[in-house]
């Protein structure tokens, strides 16, 4: 077995700000060599998640409305009143969501539905740069 670990730097808007991270994974499994195994990658921070969606229009705007409905912006939370931050929701939102994503690959290539792309998703209240962390095990 091999462990390979590589990082991804990726700029966002926040305001559960959707990002298709899929081609940054697939060239991270590509330069690892490794053609069979399992693909981990993680979000480090408190107010992002990553996941697996159908990146299209209808769910760009489906998830942010759902996570709205979950924990909705504009109501205190708890962790505003220790921090004063205001990002509160984001906190509840990422907990809700996981940080971090696995998938299998075989012959170099991620095995994914047709349909489906692996997303970062940030809830902060501003613009973030977040750092991820992938390991390729194979």
């Amino acid at each position: 077995m091999k462990i390979i670990t590589d990082s991804i730097e990726i700029s966002t808007k926040g305001h559960t700000d959707i990002i298709d991270i899929t081609p940054q994974i697939d060239a991270v499994l590509k330069n690892s060599g490794l053609l069979e195994g399992s693909l981990t990658v993680f979000v480090a921070g408190s107010t992002a998640g990553i996941t697996s969606i159908e990146y299209e229009p209808g769910l760009l705007k489906d998830i942010p409305e759902a996570f709205e409905k979950f924990a909705p912006t504009g109501v205190t939370y708890h962790h505003d009143a220790t921090w004063g931050d205001g990002n509160g929701y984001a906190h509840v939102r990422a907990a809700m969501l996981g940080p971090s994503f696995n998938a299998p690959f075989k012959d170099g290539h991620l095995i994914l539905g047709t349909w489906q792309q692996i997303v970062l998703i940030d809830f902060d209240n501003r613009p973030r740069n977040r750092s991820l962390v992938v390991q390729v095990f194979g």
